[in-house]
C-alpha cells in the first residue's frame, strides 16, 4: 500500500455503446492487481464519492467511478445533474448494469489488471451493487445501506425501482453487506430477508449492522457519519477485497 498515486477524468463504452465519464484512480506502484467500481450515491458524482475512489487506490487497486448521470447532465454540478435524474425516476437497472460492465471492462483492459474486478456502492449505489453482481461476472460485491434488494417501495417512492428478490438466486459473486440498525431504508427486517434468501440459495455472504448508526453512514460530509461504524466497515471492505480481489 502506497500514499502516491494518480487520478484522472476518463471515458469508456458504456451501455448500448455510449460513452460514459469516469474517474479513475491508480497506484503508481507497478504491478499486477484487481479492480474496484465505486457506484456512486444518489447526491450523485460528487467530491465525496471521487475521495473513496481514491482511496481504493491508495489501498492497491485500480478504481473507477462512473458517471451514471452523464448522460442527462454533462458538465452539470453534481446535485443538479442528480435532480434531474431523480426527477426522471432514477438510472434504469439495464443501463446500471450495462454501465458496470463497460467499467469493469475498462479496468480489466489496463496493464496492471490481474484480471479481477469487485464492485462496491452506497446508497442506491448498494442496490446497485448487489443489481450488477446478479448479472455480470465479478469477484467481489459490497452492499452499503443499499434500500429495496429486498422490501417493497411504497407507491409515492419518488424512484422507479423494484426489488431484487427475482434476481438473488443468480448472485454471482460473494457479497459483504454493511448496514445500520436504525437504519429504515434499509431496516433491520429487509436484511434479515435478505441473509435468508442468500442462504437459501447457498450464497456466499456476510453481514454487519452497527448499533447507533443510521443511514449514510460512511458520509464524512453529512450529520449522519458514524465514527466508529465508518471505519470499522472499512476495515471489513478492505479485508473482503484482500481475500476476493488480491490486492
Amino acid at each position: 500500500m502506497s500514499d502516491s498515486l494518480t487520478a484522472t477524468t476518463i471515458q469508456f463504452e458504456g451501455a448500448g455503446g455510449d460513452p460514459v465519464e469516469g474517474y479513475l484512480a491508480q497506484p503508481e506502484e507497478e504491478g499486477s492487481r484487481g479492480g474496484v467500481v465505486v457506484i456512486h450515491h444518489l447526491p450523485g458524482y460528487d467530491r465525496a464519492s471521487k475521495e473513496i475512489v481514491r482511496r481504493f487506490a491508495e489501498l492497491g487497486y485500480d478504481a473507477i467511478c462512473p458517471n451514471l448521470y452523464f448522460r442527462e447532465a454533462p458538465g452539470a454540478d453534481p446535485a443538479d445533474a442528480a435532480a434531474m435524474v431523480r426527477s426522471n425516476g432514477g438510472v434504469p437497472d439495464e443501463r446500471l448494469v450495462g454501465d458496470v460492465a463497460g467499467a469493469a471492462a475498462y479496468l480489466r483492459a489496463l496493464p496492471t489488471s490481474n484480471g479481477k474486478v469487485g464492485v462496491i456502492g452506497y446508497c442506491s449505489g448498494g442496490r446497485q451493487s448487489v443489481l450488477a453482481a446478479c448479472h455480470l461476472d465479478l469477484d467481489a460485491a459490497v452492499d452499503c445501506y443499499g434500500a429495496f434488494v429486498t422490501g417493497t417501495p411504497s407507491s409515492d417512492f419518488p424512484l422507479k425501482v423494484t426489488n431484487l428478490v427475482p434476481l438473488l438466486p443468480q448472485l454471482r459473486s460473494p457479497l459483504l453487506g454493511l448496514f445500520g440498525k436504525n437504519d429504515k431504508f434499509p431496516s433491520q427486517e429487509a436484511v434479515a430477508e435478505l441473509d435468508e434468501i442468500l442462504t437459501a440459495n447457498h450464497k456466499q455472504h456476510e453481514f454487519f449492522s452497527y448499533d447507533d448508526a443510521g443511514h449514510a453512514f460512511f458520509a464524512v460530509d453529512r450529520p449522519s457519519y458514524n465514527v466508529a461504524a465508518a471505519n470499522d466497515g472499512w476495515e471489513r471492505i478492505e479485508t473482503f477485497f484482500a481475500t476476493h480481489l488480491g490486492a
